[in-house]
């Protein structure tokens, strides 16, 4: 008797499961550099109420990131903003930087997947996820289709987006690993461990 193909429901499955067992292993090397995150800030109701008002759900591991370390710089550059804050909040900072994209004419700007130029802000356009003080920002686009994610990067010195199709959590780890995410040239790495600067949360305080 020969063996009988999967359907489509099992291959989807089967499909799911891969990606899953990945991303657990991508999140998995991220603690391994960054330690155990505090969670501080964590609030499953914050995310929610951000994702509500985005009409989009925002990818798993950037959500367990942000709420083990947000908000955080790591490595004098990279910022990690949070929803549940005050200071430092995830959802302003995601309007401020979606209107500030969208009043720049970016028209011949080379973007992967949008031949007529980016478009910003949820549910369908480049969402902002975080960014450093060099002037340059990691978006994320979600595929209605699938639900698949995929992070667009740009410097601040140039128009054209740069895609990388892989989970936040291994997009993270490659750049604190001194590779180029944020295109060609944009590495930055720093040996030794991981430098964390908790973010000024009330006047008068410091890094």
């Amino acid at each position: 008797m020969g063996h009988r193909r999967p359907c489509g429901l099992c291959r989807a499955a089967l499909s799911r499961d891969r990606v899953l067992k990945g991303l657990l292993v991508q999140i998995s090397r991220l603690h391994g550099l960054l330690g155990s995150g505090r969670g501080i800030h964590a609030s499953a109701g914050a995310w929610e109420q951000l994702e509500g008002e985005l009409g989009v759900v925002l990818p798993g591991d950037y959500k367990q990131v942000v709420d083990g370390y947000g908000p955080v710089q790591l490595n004098g550059h990279l910022f990690l903003s949070h929803p549940a804050t005050r200071s430092w909040n995830l959802g302003a900072w995601m309007k401020s930087t979606v209107d500030a994209f969208s009043a720049s004419d970016l028209s011949d700007a080379r973007c992967p997947g949008f031949p007529h130029g980016p478009v910003f802000g949820a549910p369908a356009g480049l969402i902002p996820l975080v960014d450093t003080d060099r002037g340059e920002y990691a978006f994320g686009v979600v595929d209605e289709a699938d639900g698949t994610w995929r992070i667009l990067a740009c410097n601040g010195d140039e128009q054209d987006f740069y895609e990388y199709r892989m989970p936040f959590a291994e997009w993270l780890y490659r750049y604190l690993a001194g590779e180029d995410m944020f295109g060609p040239g944009s590495a930055v790495f720093y040996p030794g461990p991981v430098v964390f600067e908790s973010m000024p949360m009330a006047a008068g305080d410091e890094p």
